[in-house]
């Protein structure tokens, strides 16, 4: 069993504990979110930015008492311009219009521009952060989460964040500070209407807050439900030739509009919300400013209590304050819709992985040996508890030596590279690489001396050199070329059109199997590293190329201590020693010939499978 396939097997749990689990989440997510407190977990990233977000005020500032200073502007032009019946006068007042209209364009460009930066550079430096950190989480955690749902985080709910940083915020702060510079110059132009607009104020804002608690988990329910679809849809486009080949497009085509139907049914109740609120606003606002306007109209031409310009300024102002009162409705859904989106971002932001650096790692010595031992070791995967895949396994390699592990699938190979790799801790016992516990030092250090060929070693999009140097960024020419001769895959690589700048597709399936294989090789063996892996390294070769490579790997690990996984195991008959496998614990020790001769459980698979390709 590979690597990959050992874990999935081993630690996923059951269905009905994911359920379960997903139930207690969820509970939990709920009782977190009925406030907007996630959303604090963006000032650090503005913070960050401190200039773009302080000139972005600065212009907001100005571009909203531009915005007041019009109505001035206007009023003025009626009653000393207009009202004077003076070409001169008119014509000044219309300049002082258009000198602050102008004025108002310039603010309002700049504060337009520093804002939409702003949004950019924080989603920028949040998408890097959230990427940085997924990458540092252990394997048991992804048995927890699907991988399309954490891309789902990445990119749906980092684009609802980027539209509130880089456009809804600004809005919403424009339109607070409107409402609040209107009803300051409202009361001195008229104390007792400006009393009233501020009770219709109130009449407006107070259905916002109880729709918007609505909106709001009805939005976050949207999102969980767009997450689950693009989880599935990236789980059988992975397994697309999988899908096809067992003619299930047709039934995956449903399940997947079924989940965006689920998706959508949740949004169309948002929406209907929001467009409540929203009908609800417009009512409440329009019917103030026509009340506004008929008790000026009375405080103008009945009572000549106020001026034609202070009528057509407080009117002006009403239709600000009023108008940006409707505005923040509209934005407080955004807000609640963000506060959901960063809600989940956030609790991926907050997985702490279970596999870090203690706070202070013990050094491994240097120059590294290879030297491995494990020493009463007992494992149980996190989604499997009951059942250990380890049970008290004792192995020690001295350095440069080439030990191979068989046994039946389940024996718990794949596991100790596992451990060895330090992508679990064991349950009990210890696990030491040139003398240091493995749980003492840093993760980073520990793989920097190992070298990993999987039976299904991915590869990944770019040039066949980008994959080469992904085993070591720094690796030269002479060592690229090495690596390729010793893993037989010069040849075929240098006959691609661009040789090893040709780009080989997503996952490389320009290649073949037995290509891609080759390559994985290389890069393992550019990496220099002093311990290397070998998980069914040469399964997906045929037998001519098996041979070439299985020499080339002779070569390679010498000087090198070497772990071999294979059930063939006609691979494995020039190790230094063979360990065989079964339940977890070392059943046998010993060479080809003294397990043949013992006539054990090697001895039974030997006979089996030696038996079977002679057959």
């Amino acid at each position: 069993m590979s690597l990959e396939n050992d874990a999935q097997a081993s630690g996923r749990p059951g269905a009905g504990a994911v359920l379960a689990a997903g139930m207690d989440v969820e509970a939990a997510r709920r009782a977190k979110q009925r406030d907007l407190r996630p959303l604090g977990r963006l000032l650090p990233f503005v913070r960050a930015h401190a200039g773009d977000a302080t000139l972005a005020g600065v212009f907001l500032l100005l571009s909203t008492s531009a915005t007041a200073g019009l109505t001035f502007a206007l009023r003025w032009m009626a009653d000393r311009g207009i009202a004077s019946h003076s070409p001169a006068l008119i014509g000044r007042y219309f300049g002082v219009l258009a000198v602050v209209a102008v004025t108002l364009s310039l603010f309002t460009a700049a504060r337009f521009f520093f804002i939409t930066k702003l949004g950019e550079r924080v989603v920028a430096d949040l998408r890097a952060a959230l990427y940085g950190h997924v990458v540092t989480l252990d394997q048991a955690y992804f048995l927890k989460i699907r991988t399309g749902e954490v891309l789902s985080r990445m990119t749906t709910d980092l684009t609802i964040v980027e539209s509130m940083v880089g456009s809804t915020i600004s809005i919403a702060l424009r339109n607070f500070l409107s409402v609040i510079i209107a009803l300051i110059i409202m009361v001195f132009v008229s104390p007792a209407l400006t009393g009233f607009v501020a009770l219709l104020a109130l009449l407006i804002l107070a259905p916002l807050f109880l729709v918007g608690r609505q909106v709001r988990r009805l939005s976050i329910r949207a999102q969980e439900r767009f997450a689950d679809a693009i989880g599935y849809a990236g789980e059988t486009l992975d397994a697309l030739d999988t899908v096809q080949a067992f003619g299930r497009e047709r039934s995956a085509t449903e399940r997947f509009r079924s989940a965006v139907e689920a998706a959508f049914r949740t949004s169309l109740a948002r929406i209907t919300a929001r467009a409540g609120m929203t009908g609800l606003v417009m009512i409440l606002v329009m019917g103030g400013i026509g009340l506004i306007l008929w008790r000026a109209s009375l405080a103008t031409f009945v009572d000549h209590t106020m001026t034609a310009g202070a009528l057509l300024q407080f009117v002006l102002l009403s239709i600000l304050a009023a108008g940006g009162v409707g505005s923040l409705g509209e934005a407080w859904g955004d807000v609640q819709k963000t506060s959901g989106a960063m809600a989940r971002i956030a609790e991926l932001l907050d997985a702490a992985p279970a596999i870090a650096a203690p706070a202070h790692p013990r050094a491994l010595p240097t120059p590294a040996t290879g030297a491995i031992v494990f020493d009463k070791v007992e494992f149980r995967y996190p989604g499997r508890p009951e059942l250990p895949a380890l049970n008290g396994f004792d192995l020690s390699v001295r350095p440069g030596e080439r030990v191979a592990l068989v046994g039946p699938s389940g024996a718990g190979k794949s596991t100790v590279f596992r451990l060895l790799l330090r992508f679990y801790d064991p349950t009990r016992g210890v696990v030491r690489l040139d003398g240091v516990n493995l749980t003492e030092a840093d993760p980073a250090d520990i793989r920097a001396r190992i070298a990993l060929v999987a039976q299904d070693a991915p590869l990944f999009s770019g040039s066949a050199l980008d994959n080469l140097r992904f085993g070591r960024e720094d690796a030269g020419a002479d060592d690229i070329a090495a690596a390729l001769r010793a893993a037989e895959a010069d040849g075929f690589l240098s006959a691609l059109p661009q040789g090893l700048d040709t780009a080989l597709g997503e996952r490389a399936k320009t290649l073949s199997g037995g290509q891609r294989q080759r390559v994985a090789i290389a890069r393992a063996l550019v990496r220099n590293a002093p311990i290397l892996l070998l998980d069914e390294a040469t399964s997906a070769l045929d037998a001519e190329n098996e041979r070439l490579v299985q020499r080339a790997l002779h070569d390679a690990m010498s000087g090198r201590t070497t772990l071999v996984i294979a059930h063939r195991l006609a691979t494995v008959l020039k190790a230094d020693r063979i360990v065989v496998m079964d339940e977890g614990v070392v059943v046998e020790t010993g060479t080809h010939a003294e397990l043949s001769a013992r006539g054990g459980l090697y001895a039974k698979l030997a006979k089996l499978q030696f038996g079977m390709e002679a057959a």
